[in-house]
């Protein structure tokens, strides 16, 4: 099922007001899933609204939460989240941080007390349209074993940076710590489609093909990949007192409770820096240099990080709008709610 931007948007966006969302909530939150799914990143768009809608609707996640914005120095603040919609949350904390960046020349901003925020990749983005760079850190429940050990202890704890160039190219930069996230591993239970022997491992800590077979996933590049875990949920998780390593609470363990997640923006002002314009022409003349460069064998090119989520959106909408398997379509079209699939389920939602 091909559809446009609106009309995926819409039906999101109607299922999470169902479910008990405001309305300004469903349709920031809603806009942002559209922004993953446009782009190619299924595993963080429309296949997770049911498991958003059961939260909702169980009161895992607040609807109306007191959200705080706590300045705790000239370029540091917390946005308190009330464990209210993590879409909204760390849209408006890095609206907040931006801001605080443009006075100050550096922003760090943490968010705490949150529910599940989707595709990090979107709020750094936000910066670097207002001619900002952005570092974003955020936790996730455990799902990794950590390089050496053989229980999972970390989440996917994904890092994203952004930056400007002197045109309508942005980097955009958005990774799981582990080989590859959870959501992509879904996405592709979804479409019963087989995942590389690379991206997780069974009970025995074996490498599988299975989706449905998947024990825990692994981190990058060994002991490489586990330390920078290990970073993010050190800036964000410890540094701003929430739960953190394997006592992050879990996704689907009991969704009439709140989260409590962390996250972490560091967003800076390039004009204080190497100045705006000279940042933003040096930018341009990067990404030239890496687009001219001779491509390895079976490479079309180099591109930079965001380059070919920006094709697969344009060729979306050439050729019908943004593929939706028929699943996850009659679901989001249909009256209900959600299904009771999610609640008091394991790390992989079984």
């Amino acid at each position: 099922m091909k559809l446009s931007h609106d009309e995926l948007k819409g039906l999101m966006k109607n299922k999470l007001m169902r479910a008990g969302l405001k309305e300004d909530h469903a349709d920031m939150t809603a806009e942002i899933l559209t922004w993953s799914d446009e782009r190619g990143y299924h595993s963080h768009g429309a296949v997770r609204v049911e498991y958003y809608s059961e939260r909702i609707a169980k009161g895992g996640i607040t609807v109306d939460p007191k959200f705080e914005w706590k300045e705790t120095g000239p370029c540091s603040a917390i946005f308190e989240g009330d464990n209210g919609c993590g879409y909204v949350a760390s849209t408006l904390a890095m609206e907040k941080a931006i801001d605080m960046a443009k006075n100050t020349g550096i922003a760090v901003v943490g968010i705490r007390n949150i529910s599940h925020s989707g595709s990090i990749g979107y709020y750094t983005e936000m910066a670097a349209k207002k001619d900002l760079v952005a570092i974003a850190f955020c936790q996730s429940d455990p799902m990794a074993v950590p390089f050496g050990g053989t229980e999972p202890y970390y989440g996917t704890n994904p890092i994203s940076f952004a930056a400007p160039t002197a045109d309508d190219r942005t980097v955009v930069f958005d990774m799981a710590t582990t080989v590859q996230a959870w959501g992509k591993i879904l996405d592709k239970r979804s479409r019963n489609e087989d995942i590389p022997d690379t991206w997780a491992v069974d009970e025995k800590g074996q490498p599988v093909t299975d989706p449905s077979l998947v024990n825990a996933l692994v981190p990058i590049a060994g002991a490489k990949g586990y330390g920078l875990m290990m970073l993010v949920d050190i800036f964000a998780g410890i540094l701003l007192g929430v739960p953190f390593g394997k006592h992050v609470s879990s996704m689907y363990h009991d969704l009439s409770k709140g989260r409590d997640l962390g996250q972490m923006y560091i967003v800076m002002d390039p004009s204080r820096f190497a100045g705006l314009d000279e940042f933003k022409k040096s930018m341009s003349q990067s990404l030239d240099e890496l687009g001219d460069m001779p491509a390895a064998e079976g490479f079309g090119k180099v591109y930079y990080p965001g380059e070919r989520a920006v094709m697969r959106c344009d060729k979306a909408y050439a050729t019908g709008g943004i593929e939706i398997v028929d699943e996850i379509y009659n679901y989001l079209a249909s009256d209900d709610i959600h299904y009771d699939r999610y609640d008091n389920k394991n790390r992989f939602a079984e």
